[in-house]
């Protein structure tokens, strides 16, 4: 229970990529879950629970930067603790 207590509030907000203003390590190293329309996820990249998108990967594509090429995908967002 005193876990819970010292873990961080999840953000409306959050990205994995360290160049974005929405990563946050706090946050980012407690073990987080995405219910994304009643299903857990595991390959999203970046999600806003206020607009209600999440950010995956779109296959192998790469952008010029070498970055994963990401999708935006529109539902209703949960992220959680596990």
């Amino acid at each position: 229970m005193s876990d819970e207590t010292s873990r961080p509030e999840l953000p409306d907000q959050l990205s994995i990529d360290p160049s974005s203003p929405f990563y946050n390590t706090s946050v980012l190293e407690q073990n987080i879950g995405i219910r994304f329309n009643g299903k857990d996820r595991q390959d999203v990249e970046a999600y806003c629970v206020s607009e209600g998108w999440i950010k995956v990967a779109s296959g192998k594509t790469r952008d010029r930067k070498g970055r994963p090429l990401l999708i935006k995908l529109k539902g209703e967002v949960e992220p959680y603790y596990r």
